[in-house]
């Protein structure tokens, strides 16, 4: 299974990803769970592009390795991405066993020169995961009564 955690930048991505790591390595210990990041993805590829082409090489090469390793059983998949561009991540979603989870919030946090412009939200099949004003526990608690509605509906 992959999960597809996207939204603007500081929204509480990567902190959901870990949180919800630590729970699919509680539930299920014989798989192992492997998040992409897009911030450590950055660093180990040298990237430093912020364009429209850039960002979409990034998210190719995730989305790649977490195919990569979707494919290998023994693995769960977690990436965590600003991931802009919706046509991106429906191709994504339909080639692969993906639950695409939206993060976001109204909430200024951190360094707002690497905000995206005109993200596209996701309009279809999608958890929604509002990070304004809540902790971090009342997140992911969120985010695993909505992964397993999900799974349900499937």
């Amino acid at each position: 299974m992959i999960y597809n955690i996207c939204g603007q930048p500081h929204s509480g991505k990567t902190t959901l990803a870990n949180y919800l790591k630590k729970v699919l390595e509680v539930n299920n210990p014989k798989k192992k769970v492997f998040i992409v990041d897009g911030d450590v993805l950055r660093k180990i590829l040298n990237n430093k592009d912020y364009s429209e082409k850039g960002r979409r090489d990034n998210i190719d090469k995730a989305y790649a390795i977490a195919k990569y390793l979707d494919d290998n059983d023994d693995f769960e998949v977690i990436i965590a991405l600003v991931s802009p561009f919706k046509d991106q991540r429906d191709q994504f979603r339909f080639a692969t066993d993906c639950i695409e989870i939206f993060v976001h919030t109204t909430n200024i946090r951190g360094r707002e020169k690497f905000h995206v412009e005109n993200y596209e939200k996701p309009n279809f099949d999608y958890i929604d995961i509002d990070t304004t004003d809540v902790d971090e526990l009342t997140s992911v608690n969120e985010l695993m009564e909505k992964i397993t509605q999900h799974k349900e509906q499937k």
